[in-house]
């Protein structure tokens, strides 16, 4: 029996020996997790997904001015910092000093890809086009 011939009929998982279960490829406790998701017809058991709110005044790099609030999301995350999308296509750094009110060693223990925050904007250098942020005093 296959994997979607059991999805099929979710009853067999019950009377299948252990040594049937291993050709399956996937293990008992998989099997029963993926059956009683299927039971609930119409329900998405993926968190849900938040979107970004960009500020829709600032379109470009010359539309952000120092001490605006944004919100934006994580792009990347480095031994110095974190880069976020904050809707004017090209990425602010949020440097490691800048993530938290207090002391950061690893990046990671405070922010991951994909998160949304809010940064306020420290600087703006247009001719390197450099955008630098703060997460300070902020979350």
């Amino acid at each position: 029996m296959t994997v979607p011939e059991l999805l099929n009929q979710p009853a067999v998982l019950k009377t299948l020996t252990q040594r049937q279960i291993d050709q399956l490829s996937t293990a008992r406790f998989t099997l029963t997790d993926i059956l009683k998701e299927l039971e609930k017809p119409g329900r998405d058991p993926r968190p849900e997904f938040q979107s970004v709110r960009y500020d829709q005044r600032v379109q470009t790099l010359q539309d952000l001015q120092e001490g605006m609030r944004l919100e934006g999301v994580i792009t990347n995350v480095t031994p110095f910092g974190a880069f976020v999308d904050i809707g004017v296509h090209q990425d602010g750094l949020v440097h490691i000093s800048q993530l938290a009110d207090r002391f950061v060693s690893d990046p990671h223990s405070v922010v991951q890809t994909g998160q949304i925050v809010q940064v306020r904007v420290l600087e703006v250098d247009t001719h390197r086009k450099r955008i630098a942020l703060s997460m300070k005093s902020i979350n």
